[in-house]
């Protein structure tokens, strides 16, 4: 059997701890590895025995000095077995009554929320830009509409659980430490139906197909999840319902794509315009606008049209729509146009020659 950790050493605190340290640090780990917080984690499970035992011995001023002096040894020789009224139900009522809705030993409230859903939504790219309304179909669980919840059919009445008689919890002992768990008879209710809801087979809940209508703001992008407080499936035995998200997806654009709130696209220009300058008609998201090409624009050149990007999502302001200006190599040229690039290359002959001797002369020098 494993050596049992020194309980101050599991709380991390310093043996002259005063009670008021002792339960702030416990309520900060133990809410940590609280097993409603790591549901299916043995290791988690396992820890938060260890922090609760450490707990209820630090807690209790006989056993704190009987474990000073003796140590776990002398702890198992006094109790035998068991905490004596110490345990899960003291702590749980003092600590955790209002984190976690527990209320000491007692039977758990039988309400238990609504599972929650995501629907994945498909959006168009001006629609992400500029919000819209969605109409949306959720298949989810709703309330009974023959027993309003209860599982039980008309007539009927739930029955206290005789397994752990209405508590919804029952104790075992393992070694010297008291463990609570939930009733597998019950499952943790504390009753039990012997007359189930033909309806809904006891569950409390049916299955539905709820039309929503899903607001959509302006500036969303692919990932954004839209939470609909509510919206999820129906809770049990009075309990909430969970909630909806909405996950949006963007469909691409064929003409623009989005950095941040930034929206780009690339215009093609002719040599002529990038060498004499020119003004074109481009498209935005909204209108057309005109723009205006300097003389001796290189390709890849960006032109910025301020505030004609994507909204900020819940904020103020818009981004920039970037124009990325190509120049396209025409092809297939016809007679004049050959003569005329032919006259062109002539013209930049010498400047051109002039600037490739004189880069070689440069690099020549570099290597001398």
């Amino acid at each position: 059997m494993a050596q049992k950790r020194d309980y101050y050493d599991v709380l991390q605190l310093h043996r002259n701890a005063s009670e008021a340290e002792i339960k702030k640090a416990y309520r900060k780990m133990a809410f940590k590895y609280h097993p409603d917080q790591n549901s299916g984690d043995p290791q988690a499970e396992a820890k938060f025995k260890e922090l609760t035992e450490a707990y209820g011995v630090l807690t209790d001023a006989q056993k704190r000095a009987l474990y000073d002096q003796y140590g776990h040894e002398g702890l198992q020789q006094q109790a035998g077995g068991g905490f004596n009224g110490g345990g899960f139900g003291d702590i749980f009522g003092d600590l955790f009554g209002e984190v976690f809705g527990a209320s000491g030993g007692h039977r758990r409230s039988s309400g238990r929320a609504g599972e929650s859903l995501r629907y994945n939504l498909d959006i168009e790219f001006d629609e992400a830009v500029f919000g819209t309304q969605a109409k949306i179909k959720i298949p989810r669980h709703k309330t009974c509409d023959v027993c309003n919840g209860s599982g039980v059919e008309a007539g009927s009445e739930p029955e206290v659980c005789p397994t752990c008689k209405g508590h919804g919890q029952v104790r075992f002992q393992q070694g010297f430490f008291s463990v609570s768990q939930a009733c597998s008879t019950c499952r943790g209710e504390g009753t039990i139906i012997k007359n189930p809801c033909k309806q809904c087979a006891g569950t409390g809940r049916q299955r539905e197909e709820k039309n929503l209508s899903v607001k959509i703001p302006a500036g969303v992008e692919t990932g954004t999840r839209l939470k609909l407080l509510g919206e999820g499936g129906a809770g049990s035995k009075g309990g909430p319902s969970g909630d909806l998200y909405v996950v949006i997806q963007v469909k691409e654009h064929p003409f623009f794509h989005r950095r941040g709130n930034d929206i780009y696209c690339q215009i093609p220009i002719s040599f002529a315009q990038a060498a004499l300058g020119a003004n074109l008609e481009i498209e935005t998201l909204e209108e057309k606008e005109r723009i205006s090409v300097a003389e001796g624009t290189q390709s890849g050149d960006l032109l910025y049209l301020r505030g004609k990007g994507v909204p900020h999502l819940n904020g103020y302001g818009r981004g920039d729509q970037v124009i990325e200006l190509l120049v396209v190599t025409p092809k297939n040229l016809n007679v004049r146009q050959r003569e005329l690039f032919v006259e062109l290359a002539k013209e930049d002959g010498d400047e051109s020659t002039h600037e490739h001797k004189s880069f070689f002369s440069k690099v020549r020098e570099m290597l001398d």
